[in-house]
């Protein structure tokens, strides 16, 4: 990096989340995760073998930049990444959610009593998912859902506990609990809400007309609800027309006038994958990564995402990397010493349990009874 772009940086702010191929750490991959603009690093399914491989490959990013936070979509249900070699298979969280509503019958009738239940197997859930992640040496995971169950979204289904945002924000504040317990922070997605529209952000840009009162009042409730415990939200891939013609993503209006200034929440804001194309159409024009990593960055996200084009040559993530960092030197983008430090506060303080010990500690074999 040239000396304007080290001044400009200063103190430096690592934004960009990135990803690998493979199942190894091969030369360009540690080359391009010791670029001074990128903070973190996001696992697919497809660099996963085995528990010691994961653990192997985790131990040789940290070895490039000890701060690199290493993330991964592993909700449960249809969003977990690695499911073999011992892996729990966490349910949908509209498990919970039904559990919630289940106080029995006949003489086994006892009201909120499912609730109670339902806000146990969360936490339990939220241990045994973060627990076992952090024993593989991963830091971070895009969880918990807070997008409604409408009925209409198939992107997210099952994905979200309920529909009542009362009993969303409840059992999403029980996992939290359990992947606080386990040394992980969290991020609730997709702000303001996901699960009003049909369709799908990785293929299009989903409109949700309703108006702002309206979203706060339902969608996006589970947000001021949760402002002591979230440390993370990703923005919904969703234009609101009544509040802005730009995706919340892209919308310093939904980032900074509603999330941080409305809602007073100060934790990370991730932009969603702007690799979808869906995730980087702005006014009707499909632009290119970085312009709308840039975009993102202006609208007030302090992380932004970008998946899957590490995958065959990787010359647009290398290209990407370059543009960022040219945008950062000609004044497109500003490094933020309190982005930065959001980003940093998502590592985990505590050490990971190795595996076996972790397989045989009470707390963590009580968390697996609970689970529906």
């Amino acid at each position: 990096m040239n000396n304007a772009a080290q001044e400009s940086t200063h103190p430096i702010h690592a934004p960009l989340i990135i990803d690998i191929a493979g199942k190894e750490l091969t030369k360009i991959d540690a080359k391009r995760l010791a670029h001074p603009l990128v903070g973190g690093i996001i696992l697919f399914a497809r660099n996963w073998d085995s528990r010691d491989q994961l653990l192997q490959l985790c131990a040789d990013i940290k070895s490039v930049k000890a701060d690199l936070l290493i993330c991964v979509d592993h909700e449960g249900g249809r969003v977990q990444r690695f499911k073999t070699d011992g892996f729990t298979h966490i349910p949908a969280m509209r498990a919970f959610g039904d559990l919630w509503m289940d106080d029995g019958k006949g003489s086994k009738y006892r009201e909120g009593s499912g609730a109670m239940r339902a806000m146990d197997a969360a936490t339990a859930a939220g241990y045994v998912l973060a627990s076992e992640l952090r024993s593989c040496g991963v830091d971070f995971s895009f969880t918990p859902v807070l997008d409604l169950d409408w009925g209409e979204s198939g992107v997210i289904g099952d994905r979200s506990f309920n529909r009542d945002p009362r009993v969303v924000a409840t059992l999403a504040r029980s996992l939290m609990q359990g992947l606080l317990q386990a040394g992980m922070a969290n991020c609730g997605k997709h702000f303001p809400g996901h699960g009003f529209v049909k369709a799908d952000s990785h293929t299009d840009i989903p409109v949700d007309k309703r108006s702002l009162k309206a979203i706060l009042a339902d969608d996006a409730a589970p947000y001021p609800w949760l402002s002591t415990v979230l440390t993370a939200v990703m923005p919904a891939h969703v234009i609101y027309p009544k509040v802005d013609t730009l995706p919340a993503g892209f919308s310093s209006k939904w980032l900074q006038d509603v999330l941080r200034g409305q809602l007073r929440f100060d934790g990370a804001v991730f932009s969603d994958d702007l690799s979808m194309e869906g995730a980087r159409r702005i006014n009707g024009e499909v632009v290119s990564f970085a312009a709308a990593a840039v975009s993102a960055l202006n609208a007030g996200c302090d992380l932004v995402l970008l998946c899957n084009q590490s995958v065959g040559d990787g010359l647009a993530l290398d290209a990407f990397l370059a543009d960022m960092e040219s945008a950062l030197v000609s004044g497109g983008w500003r490094a933020d010493e309190i982005s930065e430090a959001r980003r940093v506060a998502l590592l985990p303080e505590t050490l990971p349990q190795p595996w076996e010990e972790l397989m045989v500690q009470p707390a963590y074999m009580h968390a697996l009874d609970l689970l529906p």
